[in-house]
């Protein structure tokens, strides 16, 4: 728990103390309040997270070449666009500030990353990942509370996500105080600590990762669209609590399993991808049986546990792997195979919603499946450690 594990963590809990708001609200502002259908919203998250892939794997190169910390400095100035979405009057305007603003955070993730890996022995590196994620997500949840009682408050949809470009900004202050590593001190703490498998395991476990990762893409619908489904049975401030849930358990989850000696694939495969996919069947028996506000809180909690047990453990895996000066582009490929699965989910998932949300959750769940089989069929030969 070193000064830039510190800097690197915080940094990231102010920005989604920030932009997490927005992402709660962006559906509801865009469907409910500008008049676009989910579809619309389908489309404007696919944009943004499927472009969003290819400035993922820049960042993650850039970073290797000349600084991890410039780089997301960089990003993370940009990533304010995403509040300006509550100046937008027109659905076209909003869904382009939203854009713009997601491809600043991608741009900006996998040079962050880098720089809490070099902060960091592999010994501990499932650690920092874990402690990262759990203060990640845990400024996204204390975010979602803060709305919940600003809008009881009375203050507009608008009001609440202009002002998310405070914490934002303040993120990006903290990652000037951080220390920029050179190359030769990537190379002496990327190769430090225990040992793991190299050769023909690390390579089958790296490609395993990036194509499970790729086909969980495809499965890694928006939580939007659990917060339009419970806000349409029950109320807006309902569907935004789910949010609270989810990113609750996921920070709990995350920080837990970054600090246990376990089979990493394994459970990535089983708690990560698996598990994500019976919380998102869950989701679609849960409407087409009409259960209550819990049955739906409860699944998405069983999401929010997968997704902390995932954000964790797949760039801790690559951290692993991918050494000496080429972490960044690991981690660019790793945002950038999920990103590109997730342009995919959110188009198909916006069109089947507007069939049926059962057949969208029922779409996202079995794929999510499958990518648990694949990662660890290709990963069996990966290191315990």
């Amino acid at each position: 728990m070193n000064r830039e594990v510190l800097l690197i963590s915080f940094s990231a809990f102010f920005a989604d103390l920030g932009y997490q708001t927005v992402i709660a609200l962006f559906p509801i502002l865009l469907v409910l309040v500008l008049g676009a259908s989910p579809s619309t919203y389908g489309i404007a998250t696919a944009l943004a997270f499927g472009v969003g892939s290819v400035f993922g794997y820049i960042g993650g190169i850039l970073g290797d070449r000349f600084s991890y910390k410039k780089i997301a400095i960089l990003g993370n100035l940009f990533v304010p666009l995403l509040s300006l979405v509550g100046l937008a009057v027109s659905p076209t305007v909003a869904i382009v500030l939203f854009a713009s603003g997601w491809w600043a955070r991608n741009f900006r993730s996998p040079p962050r990353r880098s720089m809490l890996v070099l902060a960091s022995t592999q010994k501990d590196r499932g650690k920092a990942f874990g402690f990262l994620h759990a203060l990640d997500i845990g400024g996204g949840m204390l975010s979602i509370l803060i709305l919940a009682v600003v809008l009881l408050s009375g203050i507009s949809y608008r009001t609440a996500i202009l002002i998310t470009a405070l914490p934002i900004l303040f993120s990006t202050v903290l990652l000037l105080f951080a220390r920029d590593p050179s190359h030769e001190h990537i190379v002496r703490r990327s190769t430090s600590g225990s040992g793991i498998v190299n050769g023909n395991a690390a390579r089958s476990a790296y490609l395993g990762i990036l194509v499970a990762t790729l086909l969980y893409g495809f499965s890694y619908y928006s939580l939007g669209f659990p917060i339009l489904t419970i806000a349409e049975k029950s109320s807006s401030i309902a569907g935004i609590g789910s949010y609270a849930v989810y990113l609750g358990v996921s920070a709990v989850a995350g920080y837990y399993i970054g600090s246990r000696k376990l089979n990493k694939i394994k459970v990535l495969g089983t708690m990560g991808y698996i598990l994500s996919g019976i919380g998102t069947l869950g989701l679609g028996f849960a409407y087409i049986l009409g259960q209550g506000t819990a049955v739906f809180y409860l699944m998405v909690a069983v999401i929010g546990l997968s997704l902390g047990v995932i954000e964790t453990l797949e760039p801790t895996i690559v951290s692993l792997i991918k050494v000496r000066g080429k972490v960044g582009s690991g981690m660019g490929a790793l945002t950038a195979s999920r990103s590109f699965g997730v342009f995919a989910a959110n188009l198909i998932m916006g069109f089947l919603y507007m069939v049926n949300p059962f057949y969208s959750y029922t779409y996202a769940g079995l794929v999510s499946v499958a990518a648990g089989c694949i990662i660890m069929y290709y990963g069996k030969g990966f290191s315990k450690r």
